[in-house]
């Protein structure tokens, strides 16, 4: 009898059964692992590249909480209520706050709706053609833009060619400016969660004649949740901290009072955020601004850290649910 090989691998001569170099291996690893000099080296590297980038956040952090707690614990209330001020033992952020919400609410009422729409577009209704492949690349090219390029881009539109709806440097431009940044990014987080949606469940809606609509409505969507609203709260993360196109459209780093303005004009009116606020400490030659400064940082901090709180949640309860 000649000698055969099995579909498992294995050499077969007569009364005798030998394992292949393959099988051999597999049940080499399975017993243990034998030390190869190459991979301990490079997953030391690793692990020292780890502990390195952990050190230098903890030193940060360390950093600014030293400096910070102080003002936190003597004033934290005032602190946080207190609009901005060229007197150190006045100032507080809550002009900075107040014009981050209301940046953040134009973010969400204009970038996550059409995110979420064009991702639905791109994945479950347009074709795969050249024009399609087209419209992606550039969304995923759009993404990796450096934010000042979308702050040029809303002062050359929103705050000067739409200066008379926008009112020019206001609210309204900077929370534009906000929303075209992260747009891209919406909707490639968008369509990497409908993407991983299974194709047997559209199948499924299919077969019992569900139409499109239906289908991902009561299907794809529920499916595709946790992804997106994962997805969209670490976006609003990402806006809530920028700075520099703020800068450019319009965001006042020192102290400025609204008055007696009706919602329309603080709509169009000056504005600041937390992050310009901070910038603006950090610029002035006062020591006592730097204290100001470590503890609007860790205001920042604790808002998105809770920002990422709230997307962890929203993904394990979606999760459960479907």
């Amino acid at each position: 009898m000649g000698l055969r090989r099995s579909d498992l691998g294995t050499e077969i001569r007569p009364g005798v059964v030998r394992p292949s170099s393959t099988e051999a291996a597999v049940h080499a690893a399975l017993r243990g692992r034998r030390f190869r000099p190459g991979e301990f080296a490079v997953e030391g590297a690793l692990l020292l590249t780890l502990l390195v980038a952990l050190a230098v956040l903890v030193i940060l952090i360390a950093d600014v909480a030293s400096n910070g707690w102080t003002v936190l614990a003597h004033r934290p209330r005032g602190f946080l209520t207190s609009p901005n001020s060229t007197f150190s033992f006045n100032a507080g952020v809550g002009q900075g706050i107040a014009g981050s919400l209301a940046l953040m609410v134009f973010v969400i009422a204009f970038a996550f709706p059409l995110g979420i729409g064009a991702a639905i577009y791109l994945e479950e209704y347009a074709r795969d053609t050249r024009f399609t492949r087209f419209l992606s690349t550039n969304i995923r090219n759009l993404a990796g833009v450096p934010s000042i390029v979308y702050g040029l881009l809303g002062l050359a539109i929103f705050a000067d060619l739409l200066k008379g709806v926008t009112g020019g440097f206001s609210v309204i431009s900077g929370g534009l400016t906000l929303a075209i940044l992260v747009l891209p990014i919406v909707i490639i987080t968008s369509s990497e969660a409908l993407r991983a949606v299974p194709d047997s469940i559209r199948e499924a809606g299919f077969g019992v004649g569900a139409t499109r609509w239906q289908v991902i409505r009561s299907h794809v969507l529920p499916s595709a949740a946790p992804g997106i609203f994962t997805g969209t709260v670490l976006t609003l993360a990402r806006a809530l901290g920028e700075t520099a196109p703020l800068l450019l459209v319009g965001a006042l780093t020192g102290f400025f009072a609204a008055g007696a303005a009706s919602f329309t004009e603080k709509l169009q009116g000056p504005y600041t955020s937390l992050p310009t606020v901070i910038f603006g400490w950090s610029t002035q030659p006062n020591p006592d601004f730097r204290q100001l400064t470590a503890a609007a940082i860790l205001v920042l901090l604790a808002v998105l850290l809770t920002i990422n709180a709230v997307a962890i949640v929203l993904r394990n309860r979606y999760e459960r649910r479907w």
